[in-house]
């Protein structure tokens, strides 16, 4: 995310700037996400105007950013517009042009326990930034659906409301954009907590919903990004086994809480880099800007320890390059750095944003040039690099930071583990996933025995697909008539820590975008559309509602 000079300017002088000519749409979206790109098309294809007022100059958020590696288990239930997504995807890499840097026959890659490359269906599920980016731009183009770039909501004056109904939005250059409806396709759920939503950060207590996963997860190891990954237990202390001697970096202090408590602590995000091994289009990697090699001394214990699964998550996409992804006790994630991001001002966020970037561009550095990283691990880092023909405006470094979660909305239908697990009849399904419920670490603490861990990584199969309720995407009644939320939904913590995926994203902005042209037709609140009416339609634009069991 970029601000521009005179915007902060503006921030630190408590002003805005002058007001604009409102400008008259039937749809307005706030977000350049995947789930604003397929609402948008919907709302087009269904004959209304519509606007994208993007704060992002790209399009498609995390798909664009350098998640190629779809998160989609069980492919059946991705249907509509996010097929098409997948399937022009596929269409890219079918033409000579596509394989710049490796012949198409030689690519094999596997994702996510299935072929990348599903030739039946026509689909593609591995890419590269670029190529996503470039379908994200042609659905955009080729409905001749306006695109406002680097337009940022004034969040404490730019939402107008009329009782419960939002009736504009004005950003911090002095944009005003009316509409008869409104979509919140961010990851942080700005325009729904402006508009006076109701919405929650961090876990839940187990207790609250009569959840298994949720709360603090002291003692649970999933995956292998603990620190029982590690052979021999290892101390947080500078001085090891002397608490005297004061923590190491990267570490808290701070009890982490009690099991099953609830916390306003969120799962770490990172970049997903685009990395590549081919000569001709690496660059080596940077040393960033205040990099401290003291930051990652609890990464040499580890290497001392006999860890060596530093490039486990380097998962292979076309043209030899990668989505990488975090993987181990001290990775890419930048865990107990994010806590106030959801909340934060543009400026706050803006500062989260580099420190990230620093420490995960500093991670790359010093396992290629700090002699204490064992010679194997160091030459190997030493063959890989950012790829030279990605994220070309931003020094090849992914535009796009992993916001795992931020706000998500408190509805009036919350889904949690047990809808996802129990699978429960939903009446009004407007969408499916079946992505484990997956959480990044949330903190790493020292434990009573006086060893580093972290907390908060959890991993459970929801056991086959679930359906996902209308009443999820819509706020209460009475807090906002004309707006649906596609991304931030109405769910728990770990609950959305498998709704969170891309696919899904860009499912629920197709629907929401349905049921808005739906409430302007028969002018009704978002609350009031019939569900029945609504999954017709969803069906006659291939979105799958129900599968059967497994």
């Amino acid at each position: 995310m970029r601000i521009q000079p005179i915007v902060i300017a503006l921030l630190f002088a408590g002003i805005t700037a002058t007001a604009l000519p409102a400008a008259e749409f039937d749809v307005v979206i706030y977000g350049g996400t995947s789930a604003a790109v397929t609402a948008a098309v919907e709302a087009k294809q269904s004959g209304k105007s519509v606007v994208v007022v993007s704060p992002d100059k790209h399009l498609g958020g995390l798909s664009s950013g350098g998640l190629g590696w779809t998160d989609t288990g069980n492919k059946a239930v991705i249907g509509g517009l996010a097929r098409e997504f997948y399937h022009r995807v596929w269409k890219h890499y079918q033409t000579p042009e596509a394989w710049k840097w490796q012949p198409r026959e030689e690519y094999g890659g596997r994702g996510q326990g299935t072929p990348a490359v599903d030739g039946a269906q026509r689909t593609m599920w591995i890419f590269e930034p670029h190529a996503a980016e470039s379908v994200f731009e042609d659905l955009i183009r080729e409905h001749k659906i306006p695109m406002h770039r680097d337009e940022w909501l004034d969040r404490e004056n730019g939402v107008k409301k009329e009782g419960a109904k939002i009736t504009s939005i004005t950003t911090l250059s002095g944009k005003t954009y009316n509409g008869q409806m409104f979509i919140d396709a961010t990851y942080e759920g700005d325009l729904m907590a402006a508009a006076g939503v109701e919405y929650t950060i961090g876990r839940e207590a187990k207790s609250q919903y009569g959840e298994q996963w949720n709360g603090v997860q002291t003692g649970v190891l999933h995956h292998k990004h603990h620190f029982g990954a590690v052979k021999t237990p290892i101390s947080p202390y500078r001085i090891p086994g002397d608490p005297q001697s004061g923590l190491l970096p990267r570490i808290s202090p701070q009890p982490p809480g009690e099991y099953g408590a609830a916390d306003k602590k969120i799962q770490a995000y990172c970049f997903r880099m685009c990395l590549t091994d081919d000569p001709q289009n690496r660059v080596p990697f940077p040393k960033p800007e205040g990099y401290d090699p003291a930051q990652y001394e609890l990464l040499v214990r580890i290497f001392n320890a006999g860890w060596r699964e530093t490039f486990n998550k380097f998962d292979p996409i076309p043209n030899h390059k990668t989505d990488t992804n975090n993987h181990g006790p001290m990775s890419t994630d930048n865990i107990g750095y994010n806590y106030d991001y959801p909340e934060a001002s543009y400026e706050r966020r803006r500062e989260i944003i580099a420190e990230h970037e620093t420490y995960q561009k500093g991670w790359l550095y010093f396992i290629a040039h700090d002699p204490r990283v064992p010679k194997e691990v160091q030459q190997e880092m030493q063959q890989w690099g950012l790829a030279e023909d990605e994220f070309v405006d931003n020094g090849h470094w992914p535009h796009q930071i992993y916001v795992r979660e931020a706000r998500r909305m408190v509805g009036d239908f919350v889904i949690t583990e047990n809808e996802l697990l129990n699978k429960p009849p939903i009446p009004d399904s407007v969408g499916m996933g079946s992505y484990g419920m997956d959480s990044h670490n949330v903190q790493r603490y020292v434990t009573p025995d006086g060893h580093v861990q972290n907390e908060g990584d959890i991993g459970r199969s929801t056991r086959g697909p679930y359906q996902i309720a209308y009443r999820a995407l819509v706020p209460k009644r009475g807090q906002c008539d004309n707006l649906l939320v596609p991304v931030c939904v109405s769910s728990s913590h770990i609950a959305f820590g498998s709704i969170r995926m891309e696919p899904v994203f860009m499912i629920l902005g197709q629907s929401t975008a349905t049921a808005a042209v739906m409430a302007i037709d028969e002018g009704l609140t978002v609350q009031d559309v019939s569900a029945v009416k609504l999954q017709k339609e969803l069906l006659k634009r291939g979105q799958v509602l129900e599968i059967p069991a497994e």
